[in-house]
């Protein structure tokens, strides 16, 4: 199936860097698009659509909508862009330069609003020191999850991804006696295993993703981050829709029984996007949603 590579490719690559763009010449977007394009390999960068800049575009992708406002007890902060890119790679300075040279080819149509370094840490652990993505389908799985299923050009093999940055206070977190991080998250530290005692407000047991009706799987592909905003997870989640991550969110907020997921005891997010990552074809990312053929 045609869509970028990256998306589910295993291990995550070491650094990362996170760019999101808002409108600033919504009629210089095609020409801006054009010149994005030759960067585009679907592996060490990947695209993703924000609503913003279909409707700039006068185009509507099925599915892509812009992040939900929650009225909850927590806050969960709708900072929608029009554009996100994830730089991916294991060095860090070509990831820098990179974001320079797209950054440039985007202007003066996008404007850079947002940059978010992100690390892998351990091999996959979060900087509370738990395993990350634990639950995550993987091969035809992960594909069934992550990858739009569909007979309509353009939109086969492309996929809905959630970006959220969470805040960790670690130094509060790390003071909490080991029993009460395992309940907060669900599993011990020590050996990865899921409690069974663990109360209803544990992180896994609010995201069982088979509790759902129907189901709400998704692939998730988080790093860690740290800059001068604090530390935490850069909170990456892929689906075929955005409905598995919506109604998660919506369960850990206390939306659906009044319980709070434990993650909100020690951290927050401070970002919140929905984006479209549309498939390639056999030698570009497939625009054609976005784009009149002879735009």
């Amino acid at each position: 199936m045609p869509f970028q590579q990256g998306l589910l490719a295993t291990p995550v690559p070491a650094q990362a860097r996170h760019l999101f763009f808002t409108l600033h010449m919504p009629e210089a977007l095609p020409g801006a698009l054009d010149a994005l394009l030759p960067h585009v390999d679907g592996q060490r960068l990947i695209v993703g659509i924000g609503a913003p800049l279909a409707k700039a575009l006068g185009r509507e992708v099925p599915g892509l909508r812009p992040f939900p406002q929650l009225d909850a007890a927590v806050e969960n902060p709708s900072t929608q862009h029009a554009l996100w890119l994830w730089l991916r790679g294991d060095e860090r300075g070509d990831l820098l330069l990179q974001a320079q040279a797209l950054e440039q080819a985007l202007a003066p149509a996008l404007r850079l609003a947002d940059s978010i370094d992100g690390f892998l840490h351990r091999g996959g652990h979060d900087l509370t020191g738990y395993e990350d993505g634990t639950e995550n389908p993987v091969d035809q799985a992960a594909v069934e999850a992550a990858i739009v299923a569909t007979e309509q050009p353009g939109l086969a093999g492309s996929s809905f991804a959630a970006f959220q940055l969470w805040k960790h206070d670690l130094e509060y977190f790390k003071s909490l006696p080991q029993a009460d991080q395992d309940n907060i998250i669900g599993r011990r530290l020590s050996d990865n295993q899921e409690l069974d005692d663990a109360p209803e407000s544990a992180h896994v047991k609010r995201t069982a993703q088979e509790s759902f009706a129907p189901e709400a799987f998704m692939v998730r592909r988080s790093v860690a981050w740290a800059d001068s905003r604090g530390a935490g997870l850069a909170f990456v989640a892929l689906g075929h829709s955005f409905d598995a991550f919506e109604v998660q969110l919506k369960r850990m907020s206390g939306l659906e029984d009044g319980i709070i997921d434990g993650l909100y005891r020690f951290s927050r997010p401070l970002t919140g996007g929905f984006y479209w990552c549309p498939p390639m074809t056999a030698t570009s990312l497939d625009l054609s949603l976005l784009l009149q053929a002879d735009h």
